[in-house]
């Protein structure tokens, strides 16, 4: 037996599928039950969940219509009396004869179970000030790793750096086995002026938004092990190189973020100063040290709670007062980069720092760059994340902007290389569900970042998972692998350019770098050496992502799909575009009733070649969109 649920907030004349509401919402839900069901009663019971959270109420639906064959039954609940927080929701449906629970989201069989099972519909109320980043909707970003993007040559190197100078065959250092310790002190010198010679070229690719591996003084050639927050690493050219980068950048009108990592130090640090190395009085030396409490001591000295157990790497406690001040007070981290004209922050692992250090990195970007954006590293669902036992508050109120998208990169990369249509269905409804608008306009959509396997080898079919590191340094893909890979990528890149949210580039993915995991995923930009199509399409899909204003914040639908093509939609009330993805060996017959256009092949067209795509752009969105396999 099937029903249907809607939801509608006061003031907007449509239905709405999102399960995420401001405060001052007023939400009318409304369930539509068979009527064969002979229902008497229905009640809407709304929960809390966790020890924070013991909210409990159960709502009478009033009936209100027949529609069809179906009860029409609704209620009107303001959030502001519920509160900011994540709740969930069930239906209970009493007959004549029996109790009935249903799960009640979106169209599904109804079953019995017991009340406040698992199985309920997600609610979040949030409070959400300062939303003013949508200098990015519709933009592209770019993710950089200085040391392998390009040589400005105006940087010494440190007295402990390994130099390699073989930037096209060059091998970076890498452990016996994935895990294994490395000293990552070898460069092949990529620094920031590096990063200035190429602005144009970014502009290029249609890129609005750069955003910066780590730069702040490190040991090594990843910079994820912090030494000072407050210097600019000198192998990358000091402040001086920072200061043009930045003039630069706004010359273009392009903007920048930089990757925070504030969730653990360097062992090798001022802070810490375990290699004694520095001035300071780090907290590896003294007790009395003012970083003392910044870190979680076992067995002092020697013993310390560190990052996965990486003992370069020990963990900060963000709930300290005194680093919290260091980052996020008057003269602290956030208020130098900020004053310097960066436009926000990406923040490495979020889900170790606290709630209360979210709240104040936040409110103090924003008192100095009220369009400033922050992004959280959040591999899972962030709307609901748990971590460390705690349940995280990312997007109820002026933590962060939004997140990485992995999840969307999974459900990609399952579609195009393996048809799971349903992975990606069930993806994108969560996403745009649990997600607010917002949030989800700013997701940091990536096929590919310094974490994960270059999105051609991923593509390519051999994993590499079978293979030593020595193997894989310098395994490459077959021509006929690599050819494959590069028509799945295309695919893969239309979907990500044309969805919800901000497409980011990892730096080398444009031109067809290929890699298996770190380090290899990490190799020198191959200047002059470029695949030449790969780079000109890339320029193509993104001057169209750039112009048409539907890929700011345009409503997103999937139409229709299966494991041998993709269709959904991008609308607003001027005009619509279709993504249609023909991932099958077969040509695709486009049927419907309205004029469309091909605007990336700038071609009138119904026939969508094999392992091809189109974007059709219409005067208006229409479900009336079928195919047919020729």
């Amino acid at each position: 037996m099937k029903f249907f649920e809607q939801k509608y907030v006061e003031n907007r004349t449509s239905s709405c599928s999102n399960c995420s509401f401001l405060q001052n919402d007023v939400v009318r839900f409304e369930i539509k039950v068979p009527r064969k069901l002979a229902t008497t009663e229905v009640y809407l019971h709304l929960f809390g969940e966790g020890i924070e959270n013991k909210y409990r109420k159960k709502i009478k639906l009033l009936w209100t219509s027949i529609f069809n064959e179906y009860d029409v039954y609704s209620c009107v609940i303001k959030m502001s009396e519920i509160g900011t927080g994540l709740y969930y929701y069930k239906y209970e449906l009493v007959s004549i004869e029996v109790l009935h629970l249903g799960e009640g989201n979106a169209i599904g069989e109804l079953e019995i179970v017991e009340p406040y099972a698992d199985k309920s519909i997600q609610l979040m109320i949030y409070n959400q000030d300062n939303c003013n980043a949508q200098w990015s909707f519709g933009g592209i970003m770019y993710q950089i790793f200085v040391d392998r993007f390009k040589k400005g040559g105006n940087c010494d190197p440190k007295e402990y750096a390994v130099i390699n100078n073989d930037w096209y065959n060059g091998i970076p250092q890498f452990a016996n086995k994935p895990g294994g310790y490395v000293e990552n002190n070898m460069f092949f010198g990529g620094d920031l002026y590096g990063v200035i010679e190429k602005l144009d070229y970014l502009k290029e690719l249609g890129v609005t938004c750069i955003y910066l591996c780590p730069i702040f003084e490190a040991y090594s050639n990843h910079k994820y092990d912090t030494s000072d927050y407050m210097t600019i690493d000198s192998m990358f050219g000091s402040e001086k190189a920072f200061d043009l980068l930045l003039k630069e950048i706004k010359k273009r009108n392009m903007h920048i973020i930089l990757d925070g990592v504030f969730n653990h130090t360097g062992a090798d640090s001022i802070y810490f100063n375990r290699d004694n190395r520095y001035d300071s009085v780090g907290a590896y030396q003294s007790k009395e040290s003012k970083y003392y409490e910044w870190y979680n001591f076992k067995s002092y000295p020697t013993e310390y709670e560190c990052w996965w157990n990486v003992k370069i790497l020990p963990r900060v406690n963000s709930e300290c007062q005194s680093y919290q001040n260091f980052i996020t007070g008057d003269g602290g981290v956030v208020e130098k980069w900020a004053k310097k004209g960066i436009d926000g922050f990406r923040l490495d692992v979020a889900d170790e720092l606290s709630d209360e250090f979210l709240k104040k990195f936040n409110k103090k970007l924003k008192s100095i760059n009220p369009k400033g954006i922050i992004y959280g590293e959040v591999w899972e669902d962030a709307s609901n994340k748990i971590a460390y036992g705690k349940r995280k508050k990312y997007f109820q109120g002026n933590e962060l902007d939004s997140v990485m998208n992995y999840p969307l990169r999974t459900a990609i990369i399952n579609y195009i290389k393996n048809g799971d249509f349903q992975g990606f269905y069930d993806t994108c409804k969560m996403l745009y569900t649990h997600y607010p608008e917002y949030n989800a306009n700013l997701l940091m959509n990536s096929l590919g970042t310094h974490d994960t396997e270059r999105i051609l080898t991923v593509l390519g079919g051999d994993d590499g998972s079978q293979l030593t590191n020595k193997e894989l340094s310098i395994k490459k893909m077959t021509p006929e692998q690599r050819e494959n890979a590069k028509i799945l990528l295309k695919l893969a890149t239309a979907v990500l350019y044309t969805m919800p949210g901000i497409p980011c580039i990892y730096y080398g993915d444009e031109v067809g770098m290929e890699g298996y995991r770190d380090p290899f995923n990490r190799m020198p930009y191959p200047w002059g050496k470029e695949d030449v199509e790969l780079l000109n399409f890339y320029k193509l899909i993104g001057d169209i992502r750039t112009k048409e204003n539907v890929y700011r914040d345009g409503a997103f639908k999937i139409v229709s799909g299966n494991d041998k093509y993709l269709i959904f939609a991008r609308y607003n009330y001027e005009q619509c575009i279709f993504t249609i993805i023909n991932r099958s060996h077969d040509a695709l017959e486009i049927k419907s009733n309205l004029e469309m256009f091909d605007i990336f092949t700038n071609k009138n067209s119904n026939r969508v070649s094999p392992h091809s795509f189109m974007l059709l752009k219409s005067k208006k969105y229409t479900e009336d969109i079928s195919v047919d396999l020729i």
